[in-house]
């Protein structure tokens, strides 16, 4: 981000703090004020605006996902993967067919070590939503292993 960017984004936030002070109840300015303290890099201010834009009403949908999917990749780069998981676990349940979603979960999946799933999201993500020739081939076969990684037929014959 060049100085002129941030100095924008700067005086853009000391807007938002105020009319978010203002009308703390007003999700689209809370929603506004915790986006720009992550562009920022101010990801442990933007929590709080996060959360209210969450807990009030009047977000439109778009706003609600990418609220959602912020809320959890800040806690993630915060290390606090457990509250990650549960807030883009929501996000997903709200928001099934959300790639983005879907794969910073997998992200923080694996930040709680939980590597099996955070795996087989990702292969599903890979199996659905990739065009390449070579992946569509084997589709069936990524598809199984999404749902069973460590699924096996047996020792081989001998």
């Amino acid at each position: 981000m060049s100085a002129t960017e941030d100095d924008g984004l700067e005086e853009t936030r000391r807007e938002l703090l105020d009319l978010a002070a203002r009308d703390p109840d007003d999700a689209r300015v809370q929603y506004r004020a915790a986006c720009v303290h992550d562009r920022l890099g101010l990801e442990a201010e933007a929590v709080p605006f996060y959360e209210r834009c969450l807990a009030g009403t009047g977000l439109p949908d778009e706003d609600r996902r990418g609220a959602l999917l912020g809320l959890g990749s800040t806690y993630r780069v915060l290390g606090e993967y457990a509250r990650a998981v549960e807030t883009l676990r929501r996000g997903v349940a709200e928001y099934p067919d959300d790639g983005g979603l879907r794969t910073f979960l997998a992200m923080a999946l694996h930040n709680t070590g939980d590597h099996h799933e955070a795996m087989g999201i990702l292969l599903d993500l890979l199996a659905t939503t990739s065009m390449d020739p070579s992946v569509q081939r084997y589709r069936r076969a990524i598809d199984l292993y999404a749902k069973d990684l460590d699924a096996t037929v047996g020792p081989p014959a001998g």
